[in-house]
């Protein structure tokens, strides 16, 4: 295993982390149905909102607000003394794009369709510097049949959100170049990265069919992503359990390995930025560790 530190545990499956400017981590507990934040000096977990359904990935945005993707919830089992998603539960409605106030754990509905067709499992998202956000919807997986997904682009007082690509096989992490001039989307069943070529915020510079970048031999499935300041794609990696980072050419430079098959996201903070925190959420923990590169700073981030 790689070296790292315990920050946290006894987390309900975490995904979503964001560093703050005060040094808390802010992630979701999916399985809990909250967004918790963690004193990463001590450990400590407090929820700060309760938006209920599957908090998924989440983002910081131009009001200071939290933009949250709710996959809608997951029927929930344990294998191995892990804590493993499973199917559409019975209460399920649909997905959702969500804001949320931290402070005081206001819960706001921003987006549940698009052009009159349901958002199924919003996954991930991530917002350009315009103020835009660009966001995957996963889909959801009956007994039999499973979604196809697509990525999505919209603005965050509820303007515009629109679908820039589908039919996409289980995307599920997404993330930008530092120029802003391609947006990378991690396909979780293909176990493959995809990038397309932007001309502007939301606007594709070609073809809504996405590139291919990069795919691991193995059995290797993908969750979540983050980018580092040389724009190399740090995506975390399920079974093999672990973060796998490509160049922007699609070289695969690193891999981090974890004592955790569903290892499931990924950021960057600290002063120099250097500083990599990690979800564990089939043992649901918070990891850090120390990165060889900076990540990426992210709009709004504070």
């Amino acid at each position: 295993m790689s070296n790292y530190d315990v920050v946290a545990t006894g987390l309900e499956f975490p995904e979503g982390p964001i560093c703050m400017a005060d040094g808390s981590i802010v992630l979701v507990e999916i399985k809990r149905g909250t967004i918790s934040r963690v004193d990463p000096d001590n450990g400590s977990v407090e929820v700060v909102a309760q938006p209920g359904g599957g908090p998924n990935g989440a983002a910081l945005g131009p009001d200071g607000a939290l933009y949250v993707c709710n996959n809608g919830g997951f029927t929930w089992g344990e294998a191995r003394g892990l804590t493993i998603p499973g199917l559409v539960p019975d209460d399920y409605s649909s997905g959702r794009i969500e804001r949320i106030d931290i402070n005081t754990g206001q819960v706001e509905v921003l987006y549940a369709e698009v052009d009159g067709e349901p958002l199924k499992g919003p996954n991930d998202l991530m917002f350009d510097s315009s103020g835009g956000f660009w966001f995957t919807d996963h889909g959801k997986t009956r007994s039999r049949t499973r979604d196809r997904g697509g990525l999505y682009y919209a603005r965050p007082d509820g303007s515009l959100v629109e679908e820039v690509s589908f039919p996409l096989d289980g995307p599920n992490g997404v993330g930008l170049s530092p120029e802003e001039d391609r947006v990378y989307v991690a396909e979780t069943h293909q176990g493959s990265i995809l990038y397309w070529e932007l001309s502007g915020p939301g606007e594709l510079a070609g073809s809504p069919h996405g590139r291919f970048l990069a795919r691991p031999a193995g059995r290797k499935l993908f969750d979540s992503l983050a980018m580092d300041a040389d724009g190399n794609v740090s995506v975390a990696t399920i079974q093999t359990g672990g973060i796998s980072t490509f160049t922007p050419e699609g070289e695969e430079l690193e891999f981090f390995a974890v004592d955790d098959p569903l290892c499931t996201n990924i950021c960057f903070g600290g002063s120099d930025m250097q500083t990599a925190f990690i979800t564990l959420s089939g043992t649901g923990q918070l990891i850090r560790t120390e990165w060889p590169r900076p990540g990426l700073a992210l709009p709004f981030s504070g």
